[in-house]
């Protein structure tokens, strides 16, 4: 089959407030902005989170992004450095080998269960949410990207509630936000080919027609590609990552 190529996007993807509270919706905006700037590399990993600086750019209250950075220090996107402020978390490929592992593990036996337990709600929500994903158009355009990653996101999050855990769900959250990182060094490759789409149908078909085996080592190929991307650009000397005991690990 041939591979199209695809840039994998980057978003928030916060559920909307309702506005009942005008503070924690600033805070919610706040900390949406600088989760997607970390995500983004435009804070960089390992570089210093000037708080008045910050407060000035984004037009809030130090209040406001102290609350928002504590957020991401608790996503374990930033790191606290007790009286010296706050950095963005460093990252490196041993860091996203281990968040590979762990997604593996835990979304590979989650869709199982979705697969042995879901009834017809699950399948039929399954069933909008692939379709909506599918229905945009590849390869996937700049302006696109954070429409295709909110519906990537929901794709996969009904991929895997058909026998929720909250536990679970609360988990794989962070580890997702985690591994947006990665994704958007992949999505920088020169040549990247990939046919996500056919990635994405696959899983789809096997998890409705009840084959969870299958399923779930689609599954875990669908998560293993983008370190496998990066790790080959390593080799291939395209991409430099450093171990996670540097200063600066990208």
């Amino acid at each position: 089959m041939a591979k199209r190529a695809f840039f994998l996007p980057n978003a928030a993807h916060e559920l909307p407030d309702d506005g009942s509270d005008p503070s924690r919706t600033l805070t919610e905006q706040t900390y949406n902005r600088l989760r997607q700037a970390i995500i983004e590399g435009q804070l960089p990993p390992g570089s210093k989170l000037r708080i008045e600086h910050l407060r000035q750019q984004y037009g809030v209250g130090a209040g406001t992004l102290r609350e928002a950075v504590t957020r991401l220090v608790s996503d374990a996107l930033v790191t606290a450095e007790g009286q010296r402020g706050f950095r963005v978390a460093p990252i490196a490929m041993e860091d996203l080998e281990e968040l590979t592992r762990l997604r593996v593990l835990i979304e590979t036996e989650a869709l199982r269960q979705s697969i042995r337990y879901g009834g017809e709600a699950w399948r039929q929500a399954l069933h909008a949410s692939y379709a909506a994903l599918n229905a945009v158009d590849y390869p996937i355009r700049a302006e696109q990207r954070p429409h295709w990653e909110a519906l990537n996101v929901r794709f996969h999050e009904a991929l895997l509630n058909g026998h929720p855990s909250a536990w679970t769900q609360k988990i794989l959250r962070l580890l997702s936000r985690h591994s947006e990182r990665y994704r958007r060094y992949a999505m920088g490759l020169p040549g990247l080919l990939r046919d996500v789409q056919a990635e994405h149908r696959e899983i789809y078909a096997l998890a409705l027609a009840g084959q969870e085996a299958r399923a779930a080592l689609a599954l875990e190929a669908h998560i293993c590609t983008t370190p496998h991307l990066l790790l080959q650009a390593v080799r291939d000397g395209r991409l430099v990552l450093h171990s996670s005991s540097d200063s600066l690990s990208i």
